[in-house]
Formats: C-alpha cells, structure tokens, sequence
C-alpha cells in the first residue's frame, strides 16, 4: 500500500469515516494526520458548484459559470479537439472554485429515445460516446483535478432507478453499455468513477462484484476510486467489499459505523477497508487544492468558446430551396417564446446558473436582417391562446421568411424523470399548421435535448436543430442562420418517424421490479439499419451550405485512407465517418456498426488526405463462453460516407478468426431478422443464460428498506395517503407552472426508505422509517 505508514496511525473509527462525506459535497479531514477534505461538485457541462443549501437536483442556486452545450449537443460536433478544449475550461472553473472532482462526463448509452437524461448523454453508440467521453475527461484532468465518468452501468432509465434491475445479457452488456467506461479508463484514466443507483442483473451497481472488482478493476485496470451517486449505497459493506471506497453525501456517521461493525463482528476483513483508505488517500493528495495557488477564469473567453462549440454542434436538417442562410434585408418574421427565452440546458444535478446568457432574438435585432417583428406564438408550458396565434400570424403574412423558434419546455427533460413521448406540445404543432397556410417559407428552430417526432417536417422549408446549446447558443444559431457560420454537426442518434418504430419501446420503461433489455444490441441504428426500418433522418446526418466529395479510398491492413475535397463555393467541415459490415455473418449482429471518424475543415476546392486507423477489436464479438473479444472469420465491407445511409466509399476485406457456436441465426430466429420488438421469453433467455426473474412487484409481500414510496399506493390506507400526498404536490408544481420543483417532488416517489435516513441526514431516523413501514403493512 502507497500509505501504509499513514493509515497504521489510524483508528479504526478514523479509517471508516473517511468512507462516507463529511457533508453534502466534501470528503472528511483528519486535521492531526494532515488529510485535507476534498470538494466534488456537479458537472457536467459546467460548474455546478453551490454556495449556500446544498442539493442533488438542483433546488438551490449555485454560483455563475459557463454553461456549455449538454453533452448530447456536443456529440453532433463530433469534434475531439473541441470536446477536450471545452472539458479543459470547465475543469478550470472547477479549479478557480477549489473543486478536486468534477462529476462527469456521463456517458451511459441511448437505448431509448425517453430517458429523461438523455440530454446528458452522448450517444446510442458507444465507440461515439467513448470517444469523446475520454477526450473530455482528458480535458477536465489537464487542470489537475479528477473527472468523475458516471454513471457505472446500465443506467438507461429514471424512472425506478434507485431499484429497477436492469436486465441484459452479457454480449449487450459488453458491446454496448460497458464499451464506452472502457474506453474512457484505458485512454484517458479517469481517477474518479460514479457508480449507478440501479441494479444489474440482480446486485446493485455499487456493489457488483462481477461490474466493479471483476471488470473495473481487474480486467481493464482502473487504479481510482470509485464513488457512489448520491444516495446511491445500498448495503454499505457490501460496496465497500467490491470497491466502493467513497459513499456520498454524508450520513452522519450511519453507514460508517456500519463499517466498523462488520469488522468488530468479524464479518468484514479489516484490510479490504486498508485498501479503500489507500485508495482514497491517493485521490485526495493526488488532486487536493489547498496547498495548490488560485486560478483566475477569463469567462468573457470561456463565452467565446461556449459560443463556438454551439455553433459546430447546431445540425441543419432540412435546407429545401437553400432557403438559409438568410441574405441581407431580408424580411423575417420571429415567433416563438424560445427566440427570447431560450432553452438552453437540461434540469437536475446539471442546472448550471450561466455567467451570460444569449437568446436568439437580440442577435437577429442586431443582424442585417429586417426584422418585421417579435410574436410569443404560443404558451410555453401548453395550452391555447388564439390571441397569441393570431398575432403570429399577422408577423407571418408581413414578412418573406418565418423564423419559428420551437421545442420542448423545461417540464419534458429532466434527472428523475422520463419522457412521456416524443412529441413537441400541441399548441406548438398548431402554430406550425397555421403559419404554413400563409407563408411558405417557414424555418424551424428546434430546441431539446435529443430526437422528437416531426409531423411537418414535409411542410416546412427549413429545419434546424440546437438541441440544448448553452450560454452562447442564442449567439451561435443566428450566426448558422446568417451563414457567418456553415453548419458542420452531426446526429449522434437516430431520429425515428414516430417512437413506435423505437426497437425498445414495447419493453421500456421498467415499470416495476425489472427493465427487460429485450432488444439486445440492436440500440438506435443498429436497429433501423438491420431491420430495414425507415426513419426520419438516421444516424450521422446533417446538412451544410456546402458539398464534399469522397475519392481515392485505399487500406493497408488497418489502415484506411481516401481524399476529401470541398466542391462548394463556401468553407466548411466535413465528417467522415467510417463502418464496418460483415458480409454472410452466421451469428445475429447489426448490419453496420460506427468504427471511426474525423472532422476536418476544408476551404473551397481543397481537398486532404484522411486516415482512420482500425484495430481487430473494431471487427470482434463478445463471446461470453471464452470471455473473449473474437473475431468471426469471413469478409468485411469497410465503408466510409457522410452518414450511416450516405456511403461514398467501400471496398471489402478478408479477417481470419473463429467459426462462431455462439449466437447462431438458426438458434435465434428473432434475433437473427433483428425483429426484437416482441422477443418471446424463451428467446432472450437463450442469450441471457438464465430464466427471467419477475418484472412486477408483489403487491401482497410486505414492504422492506428497499423498496419504494411508490409502491405504498399497493398497500394500507397510510401508505395510499403518503403516495396521494405527494403526487399531489407534483401535480400543483406542474399546474402553477414550476415544471422543476414538480420533477423533484416525483423524485421522492421512486426513493427507497432506506434512503429516507440518509438523505435527511438522519432527521428521519432508521428508527422512524421501520415505524413508518410497519404501518404501511398493517
């Protein structure tokens, strides 16, 4: 052990405190031993550091900092360099604020277009999210503090999370959700990693022995700590068995004394709590700031950078006419509370409180363009309002183009909390409806943090997307639609016709006791490509204001190579983008899948040489009977194009491996066609090795610590009344129009009691909970 000296002058009562926080956001000091506290603090697309209450869901206001675009906006950038430049400046602010840890990035995988905190998230890919997840912690850890990559594993919904089972077989496991942590620990060695609320196929994250101490540490060489998400510690010697050396916020000594325990009884080996302490100790001294000097932030030039970043992420999806970008003096009419109030970030532990913020709408009034006027459009938060309608409409019969500024409202996206479909509220679909009848020359600014259904997107001229851009969004937009700047982003998910054509939506969410992973790793477009299934715009795609060409492909073993040249009249950046396709396959797998890309920035009529780099990993499978990465033997298209459906270049090539016994087609009919919607029980359970265990609750089985609030509405009148009481509240927030105190209120509802203790602190005791739960089972 690195400080054995050290932790040999420790109690054992010292030793186990350090396993717990002090408070809601430092680790504990022991002052006579000369171990400083630490800070962590929410990321992760800015500081989130809070001077006074302190909170998980953002409830209380924290300190000005530069909100940058939300992950999933970043993504569309696929832009490495950018990507580390803007973790760089965040990890800096954190260092200005004495913060050693920054929670972030999170990096979990799309399966389904719902999830609440997808806004989070970078992608349905995982070698797209494991890239530009290892170039932000890089970026972040340049400032000498730690990355916190979150959240450790298979945390693909809200709702339920502090209890749902995710369900999923091994090879999925692998392929797909584990990929990205993978990548992230072998290339940029985060020193910190956040566990997940959920459970894995049948143990909690936080102490998954198979998870944490097999894979983590063991297979892929993590040497950090691991810490929980915030009331994330389900049985306390149990994590700290499988390397959990860091539970947080604090719990006043509840969980530590529970350390102690164990090891006064004999249950616990007093060493495996050494090793945590001196896993631990090496985080603190290897990233404490109190002996380290101040670092000033010039935000005017973070701001710039924010802006920037918003401006290689915004996607253009529709350009019919080339309607943009907009020429001088054109007349425009701007409709759309969004124009003035924009949506820029998500809601939860990321609620970033901007040191400046942009709104499309004081840009354009400053721009060439003539701008005939402002209309609201609609009610943010739903409802009808014909006035507001109507005076849209004037605008739109006055101008020659309608900048319509759309999107979701802060109600539809948050941490705790899921989607509850795809689509844009109605008042606003009408408000489309009814500008198009008299003015065509409509173009449509969305605003959200992922994929929406577009019921006019025929109807329309034009369509951009900002997704969620933070505090220079307003700026970077109208640069795009000025042409001052041409768009270069990416979808990094798929945009489905309509969410039943989503692989997981017949299985998501969990509703109760298990989420059923059914789909396997047929997640996005490894789906819609396989299944043939049409979607509205797939993966990889997005417009520009001008035209690349793809020539001269050549591969030298793993080496591939081609020219890309701009034939347009206009500067721009091209992403090249390359996949892999194994021709006559005989085990079930996607018919493509992303294996490499770069973003290169091209003046008129130049053209570069572009190399992309393969391994034999980017051609295997996970075999769960070796435990092995193989590869099948046979022929391989490597294809490069402008998107996952635009391919410009292939040629194929021969791999030597093994004659797979695994996942064969004619085992797996269902898997085999990529028809997973309805997978019959007996089916999943062939690739899962084991039978399925129940996915609903026992509503006659008395309710235990880990149970839920939720499920009191099963049981006695006290348990109904709790349930009716707090939704209750949730309802009012959303009716006098708090979306965000709403969201919060719901979080309560998917709690276990064995939270309640902790989480308060210990105000509601063990004591109480275990009166309270008596009562509700009467």
């Amino acid at each position: 052990m690195e400080h054995y000296d050290l932790i040999k002058q420790m109690t054992l009562e010292e030793k186990a405190s350090l396993m717990s926080g002090k408070n809601f956001w430092n680790t504990k000091a022991i002052e006579r031993l000369d171990i400083p506290s630490i800070m962590l603090t929410d990321g992760p697309h800015g500081l989130r550091k809070q001077g006074g209450k302190a909170d998980h869901l953002g409830l209380h206001k924290s300190l000005p900092a530069t909100c940058y675009p939300t992950a999933a906006t970043l993504a569309n950038s696929w832009d490495k360099s950018l990507v580390y430049d803007v973790g760089k400046d965040i990890g800096k602010e954190a260092r200005s604020e004495r913060v050693s840890v920054l929670l972030g990035p999170g990096l979990n995988i799309k399966r389904n277009p719902l999830c609440g905190r997808n806004f989070e998230y970078f992608s349905e890919d995982p070698y797209l999210t494991g890239v530009l997840a290892s170039e932000m912690v890089k970026g972040i850890q340049s400032n000498g503090i730690s990355a916190c990559p979150k959240h450790y594993a298979v945390n693909s919904q809200e709702h339920m999370r502090m209890t749902i089972d995710e369900i999923v077989d091994e090879r999925s496991l692998r392929e797909i959700y584990l990929t990205g942590f993978e990548k992230v620990v072998k290339e940029s060695n985060p020193h910190t990693m956040m566990s997940s609320y959920n459970r894995v196929n049948g143990e909690f994250a936080n102490e998954n022995q198979y998870l944490v101490n097999d894979i983590l540490y063991s297979e892929w060489g993590f040497d950090g700590v691991v810490v929980t998400d915030w009331g994330g510690n389900n049985d306390r010697v149990a994590g700290l068995r499988a390397h959990n050396q860091l539970e947080m916020p604090s719990t006043n000594g509840i969980t530590d004394k529970e350390i102690v325990d164990a090891i006064n009884a004999g249950t616990l080996d007093e060493s495996i709590l050494d090793q945590a302490v001196d896993q631990l100790l090496s985080l603190i001294f290897k990233v404490r700031l109190d002996d380290k000097p101040p670092v000033q932030i010039d935000y005017d030039k973070h701001y710039k950078k924010a802006v920037e970043a918003a401006r290689q992420s915004i996607v253009l999806l529709k350009n019919d006419y080339n309607i943009l970008p907009l020429k001088a003096g054109t007349k425009v009419a701007v409709i759309g509370d969004f124009a003035k109030n924009p949506r820029y970030q998500g809601a939860g532990s990321s609620l970033i409180n901007p040191y400046k913020l942009s709104d499309p709408l004081a840009h354009l009034q400053k721009s060439s363009l003539d701008i005939v006027g402002y209309g609201q459009g609609f009610k943010r938060m739903g409802g009808k309002s014909s006035k507001l309608v109507q005076e849209a409409i004037s605008l739109a019969k006055s101008s020659e183009t309608v900048l319509l500024f759309i999107g979701l409202d802060e109600s539809a996206e948050a941490e705790g909390v899921d989607r509850e479909d795809l689509k844009i509220s109605q008042n606003q679909l009408e408000l489309v409806e009814s500008l198009v009848k008299v003015n065509e020359n409509v173009v449509v600014i969305l605003s959200g943090g992922g994929a929406l259904e577009l019921p006019f997107a025929e109807k329309v001229r034009g369509i951009i997307h900002t997704y969620l851009s933070g505090q220079g969004g307003g700026e970077a937009v109208v640069d795009i639609l000025l042409g001052k700047c041409n768009p270069s982003g990416k979808l990094n998910e798929t945009f489905p016709l309509e969410y039943a054509d989503v692989p997981s939506s017949s299985y998501y969410p969990g509703q109760q006791a298990t989420s059923e992973h059914k789909e396997g790793l047929f997640i996005g477009y490894r789906y819609y490509e396989t299944a043939n299934v049409p979607v509205l715009y797939p993966f990889g795609y997005g417009l520009s204001y001008t035209t690349f060409e793809y020539s001269n492909l050549r591969i030298e073993n793993f080496t591939v190579s081609f020219d890309l040249t701009n034939k347009g009249k206009v500067a721009g950046a091209e992403i090249a983008q390359l996949y892999i396709e194994m021709l006559d396959s005989k085990i079930f797998r996607a018919n493509k899948e992303l294996k490499g890309f770069d973003k290169v920035y091209l003046e008129p009529g130049e053209t570069k040489r572009m190399t992309l780099v393969l391994t034999e990993r980017d051609f295997s499978f996970y075999n769960p009977e070796t435990k092995c990465w193989e590869i099948e033997s046979g022929n391989y298209k490597i294809q490069v194009g402008s998107s996952i459906q635009d391919i410009h270049l292939e040629e194929t090539v021969e791999m030597i491996g093994v004659n797979p016994s695994v996942f064969l087609k004619s085992e797996l009919p269902h898997y085999a066609m990529a028809d997973v919607k309805y997978i019959p029980d007996i089916e999943f359970e062939k690739i899962l090795g084991r039978k399925l265990p129940p996915t609903i609750w026992d509503p006659q089985k008395s309710l235990g610590m880990n149970d839920t609030i939720n499920q009191a509405q099963y049981k006695n009148w006290v348990g109904k009344v709790l349930y009716k009481s707090i939704m209750f509240f949730h309802y009012f927030f959303k009716w006098i129009g708090r979306p965000l105190t709403a969201n919060n209120v719901y979080f309560i509802i998917n709690m276990p009691f064995r939270q309640v203790d902790r989480f308060t602190g210990g105000k509601l005791s063990r004591k109480n909970v275990d009166r309270l739960l008596r009562w509700i089972n009467r």
